[in-house]
């Protein structure tokens, strides 16, 4: 399977993994770019020197492509763009502020660089920016979120109007069947999170593959809009964010609420009530944790039998 994004990043399968915080350690990293796709380390849920860990620990678990997740919010983004040249590594996908400052500095060094946005607009800013390929992240994504809520199936044309760049859909992608459907619209290929979030090498607590394994439509919903949206399972904790919303709590209100760490204790340490757990829609059609590379199968089959079927059995009447 060979197309612009295969090319680009020198993987097997257009087929990328989040950068999710908490689920995305070097194991998970290496065992997608083991399988033929692209495995990031999620770097927003370390420090600098975890970091530096998980990428010396991946280039001893694999001699194939991989990358980091840098949000560009992080407090320490310095220090870990530092690290990352450092170590040579290879690709990187920023997220959550504006390409502007880091692509040139990056493609300095031989990087290649990809930046998630959630619309058309800022696709434009990325390829002015000079990244090498865009993610277009749609409104079932889990995590952080865009604030125009645009659904995937409808940002994926309009991304791909806007820009000549390859790009990679995300936000409800967790099947084969999803990740034709994404490049029928216009994606070169599809970066895949809660999918993986939810398999045997994914960093997250036992507790949180368990409770997500279970989830059913409708278990999630985006929230703290006044802060950075963000999509949370409906638990305790989002309970209390909830109802300060509704009575007009302010961000400052909600910054105090959502704390310090929460993140790390719904999905890192386990607690499924005060914890914020963030995952994607599209859990709901998931029930098992299966190993990374079981994925990595699954998906490229169903991708193949479907495209092969709708090819063979294509009828049109008008």
């Amino acid at each position: 399977m060979r197309n612009r994004i295969t090319e680009l990043f020198g993987i097997k399968y257009p087929v990328i993994s989040g950068g999710m915080v908490w689920c995305s350690g070097w194991k998970l990293a290496a065992a997608v770019s083991n399988n033929g796709g692209l495995g990031l380390i999620g770097s927003g849920s370390m420090h600098p020197e975890t970091l530096l860990e998980h990428i010396q620990k991946i280039k001893k678990a694999t001699n194939k492509p991989f990358g980091v997740n840098v949000p560009l919010l992080y407090p320490q983004i310095d220090e870990i763009m530092k690290i990352i040249v450092a170590e040579k590594v290879p690709i990187v996908f920023t997220s959550a502020g504006s390409p502007k400052k880091w692509t040139g500095f990056l493609k300095e060094q031989g990087i290649i660089v990809a930046h998630v946005i959630a619309s058309s607009y800022f696709a434009k800013k990325c390829e002015e920016a000079g990244v090498d390929a865009i993610v277009a992240e749609g409104f079932e994504a889990g995590g952080h979120n865009g604030r125009e809520e645009t659904t995937t199936m409808t940002l994926i044309p309009s991304v791909r109007k806007a820009t000549s760049l390859p790009v990679m859909a995300a936000g409800g992608i967790g099947s084969g069947k999803a990740m034709l459907a994404a490049m029928a619209l216009g994606a070169d290929g599809v970066q895949v999170g809660s999918r993986f979030a939810l398999t045997q090498e994914s960093s997250a607590h036992d507790n949180f593959k368990k409770l997500v394994a279970e989830l059913g439509e409708g278990a999630t919903k985006l929230s703290l809009k006044k802060l950075a949206p963000v999509r949370l399972i409906k638990n305790d904790f989002f309970k209390q964010v909830a109802e300060a919303e509704l009575r007009g709590a302010d961000a400052g209100e909600l910054s105090i609420l959502l704390g310090k760490g929460r993140a790390k204790r719904g999905m890192f340490e386990g607690d499924l009530e005060q914890g914020e757990l963030e995952i994607g829609q599209v859990v709901a059609q998931f029930e098992d944790i299966p190993s990374a590379g079981e994925v990595m199968t699954r998906l490229i089959a169903e991708y193949e039998q479907v495209r092969t079927e709708l090819v063979e059995g294509a009828s049109f009447n008008f």
